[in-house]
């Protein structure tokens, strides 16, 4: 094979049927911060979110955090309603950035 040489290529995958949509603004400072945990109640959570709030507590003097419980499972059960009340949950609990955890 050369370098000139070209293949055409078929994805398996098909047309996306999710409308991709960017992040918001990362802040730059996590000071002053009041950082929300979302959990799928899935696979260790419980064990990594108090580490997460550990090493940021260590890194930022001003950061508070608001834990997965305060806003329900995003997978399962309920996760329909979690989902659809969680902008204005995240507006009640003035959070201004959230970190999501997906296990599996």
């Amino acid at each position: 094979m050369t370098a000139a040489e070209e293949f055409e290529a078929l994805w398996p995958g098909g047309a996306s049927a999710v409308q991709t949509v960017p992040p918001a603004p990362r802040p730059a400072d996590l000071n002053g911060r009041r950082i929300g945990f979302l959990w799928d109640y899935v696979f260790r959570g419980d064990e990594i979110f108090p580490v997460l709030e550990r090493t940021l507590a260590e890194a930022y003097d001003d950061v508070e955090f608001v834990g997965y419980d305060a806003f329900g499972s995003t997978f399962a059960g309920d996760e329909h309603e979690t989902l659809a009340a969680l902008p204005q949950r995240l507006k009640e609990l003035e959070i201004d950035a959230v970190v999501s955890g997906v296990g599996g």
